[in-house]
């Protein structure tokens, strides 16, 4: 019997239809019984609802962020409102300041229609939350030698040498092979991260390569940049692969101008990959400036749709509108003066990614939906967290009055989103290994977001020096959210290849904001009390994380990454003299004890 059931070929396993509503919340598998095995094991009410759900797993997530969406619309509409303006909440003392919004706040829908509430996720010009504003607290006029040798980012980059091109252009002979690694790397890496390619285009774009066809058009640029990108995904394990991919992108800037003078979703998708490139290189200006072009293209083109434009191509548009969203605001984040393309003022109007065939793998293709609608809805709640705490003009984060209860929704949300991640994308809130590399790149926009969150709190105590006896504990308690969120989102960086290919330059500026926040943590007792002992070994990680980081992509070098691996050394010395400091006093309190 045991050998006719090994030999019998393996049965695919049927998927349930109708999944019961626990399930279906949970989103993992039922076996349709009732009740079903996973609601016995945890002995839950199992029921189900009149009609089967025949959504996946992307609609369901679509259907949360959309969810998500509608609340941030509804708390911004509600922040603004006469009613929430003219509350007084005076600090100190600020207890009953820190209450979390009413249930009935947070879930009953606005008595006006969404429509009329809806607000883009704008990152407001000149906002005070960038790297260089938190430089310019008062609190580091007594680190005079911060700023003395400071340089703005802006001015750094601009002065840099421009990218020089080869005198004649090559044309790199590669077997099939190595076409073969170089397509799949992107695809692995670029094409999960932004999915805006399909497989008959990638499959086209390796036909060209193979044939070496070298025609002076938007399709073989479209080509080059694939190799380009695959081959600075492999640089990261492979150094000599760097080479290989200048040659290509060499190629790609000779033949730019055939690209800026037409107006398709291919030429858009080549102003993206170029900007992701110069961003793999550490140019941010360059990157800034294609990734600009890229999002006006896409507004024209969405605007008015080419009369042979297919359904793909509306889908391969839409996603390129998203990548460029999420990339320009990135980079806004830390220049803030940037001009902005005008992407984010039509977000709200844009479709979110829907079905469309980027992979051969199914699995792989739904992952890579999940982690682009992530990596989507985060961004849109991390401009507005800029956007109503930190406005040069509008934003609470100093107003005593309404920045708590503001602080206490925005949280909220947050952590709405981290508990409606898939299970494949799910992290803690540690310094635990996460189960991929996803998982932990969203721990760290996670982390950005929560410590930018709760900032205010430290700025309010900072400001008013406080000392333990006087300050609330449910205070105490938001100044260790932010602090704890610094340090973790410090000793949770990796090597995950979208930091590393993409957020390099990024990176090193968050990461010296996280240390100038703890360095005025450290000056006070109140606060220091909260920092952890990872403190101290902090920055010895970050420079030699961020400077093999920089060794992948080769020379030159960034002068604004270079600036601010210095700010972190000195930085770190600041925060090693606090700490002997005090270890100084105790051992003189015990000497006089004795």
């Amino acid at each position: 019997m045991e050998d006719a059931v090994q030999s019998s070929p393996p049965r695919k396993r049927l998927r349930a239809v109708h999944a019961c509503n626990i399930c279906r919340a949970r989103m993992i598998r039922c076996d349709g019984h009732d009740p079903c095995a996973s609601c016995s094991a945890s002995e839950q009410n199992c029921t189900y609802g009149l009609n089967p759900n025949h959504k996946g797993k992307t609609d369901l997530i679509l259907a949360g962020v959309l969810r998500m969406e509608a609340a941030l619309f509804d708390m911004r509409s509600m922040v603004s409102s006469p009613s929430f303006l003219g509350s007084q909440m005076t600090l100190p003392p600020i207890d009953s300041s820190l209450e979390t919004l009413s249930s009935h706040q947070r879930s009953s829908p606005s008595s006006t229609s969404n429509a009329d509430n809806l607000q883009n996720a704008v990152l407001d010009p000149m906002h005070t939350s960038a790297t260089e504003s938190i430089l310019q607290w008062h609190h580091f006029d007594v680190f005079p030698s911060l700023r003395q040798t400071y340089i703005s980012i802006f001015h750094l980059e601009q002065s840099r040498e421009p990218i020089k091109l080869r005198a004649s252009t090559m044309y790199l002979y590669v077997n099939g092979a190595e076409i073969d690694r170089i397509i799949t790397s992107f695809a692995s890496s670029v094409n999960f991260w932004y999915p805006t390619m399909s497989t008959d285009m990638l499959k086209a774009a390796q036909t060209r390569i193979a044939d070496g066809k070298a025609a002076d058009t938007t399709s073989s640029c479209l080509a080059y940049l694939v190799m380009a990108l695959g081959c600075a995904n492999l640089t990261i394990s492979a150094a000599h692969h760097r080479a290989m991919g200048d040659i290509y992108m060499d190629t790609v800037l000779k033949k730019l101008c055939v690209v800026q003078t037409e107006v398709s979703t291919a030429a858009t998708q080549c102003l993206f990959f170029v900007a992701l490139y110069f961003a793999f290189v550490r140019r941010p200006l360059q990157a800034w400036q294609y990734i600009n072009m890229a999002a006006t293209q896409c507004r024209l083109l969405l605007s008015y749709s080419p009369a042979n434009e297919t359904s793909d191509d509306q889908e391969c548009l839409r996603r390129i509108f998203w990548s460029c969203y999420i990339l320009e605001s990135d980079y806004l984040a830390e220049l803030s003066a940037l001009p902005q393309s005008g992407i984010a003022l039509i977000e709200s109007s844009i479709p979110l990614p829907a079905q469309y065939n980027t992979h051969a793998n199914i699995q792989e293709e739904e992952q890579s939906s999940l982690y682009f609608l992530a990596c989507i809805s985060m961004r849109r709640l991390l401009n507005r967290v800029h956007h109503v705490l930190y406005a040069r003009e509008s934003g609470v984060s100093l107003d005593n009055g309404r920045f708590p209860s503001v602080v206490s929704e925005l949280n909220h949300q947050l952590e709405e989103w981290r508990e409606f991640l898939p299970v494949s994308l799910k992290f803690s809130v540690d310094a635990q290994e996460t189960a991929n590399e996803y998982g932990g790149f969203l721990r760290q926009r996670y982390l950005t977001c929560r410590s930018v969150i709760y900032r205010p709190y430290l700025t309010w105590i900072i400001t008013n020096c406080m000392d333990t006896m006087t300050t609330p504990e449910n205070v105490l308690g938001s100044c260790k959210s932010c602090l704890d969120a610094c340090l973790l989102h410090i000793i949770n960086l990796r090597w995950f290849a979208h930091t590393v290919f993409v957020d390099t330059w990024i990176c090193s500026l968050s990461m010296t904001a996280a240390m100038l926040i703890l360095l005025v943590a450290c000056r006070l007792p109140v606060l220091r009390q909260l920092v952890g002992e990872e403190v101290l070994t902090a920055a010895s990680y970050l420079k030699q994380l961020i400077q093999e980081w920089t060794e992948i992509s080769g020379q030159p070098d960034s002068p604004s990454i270079e600036q601010s691996l210095r700010l972190i050394t000195e930085i770190d010395g600041f925060i090693q003299q606090e700490y002997q400091g005090e270890e100084e006093y105790d051992l003189v309190q015990r000497v006089r004890g004795c």
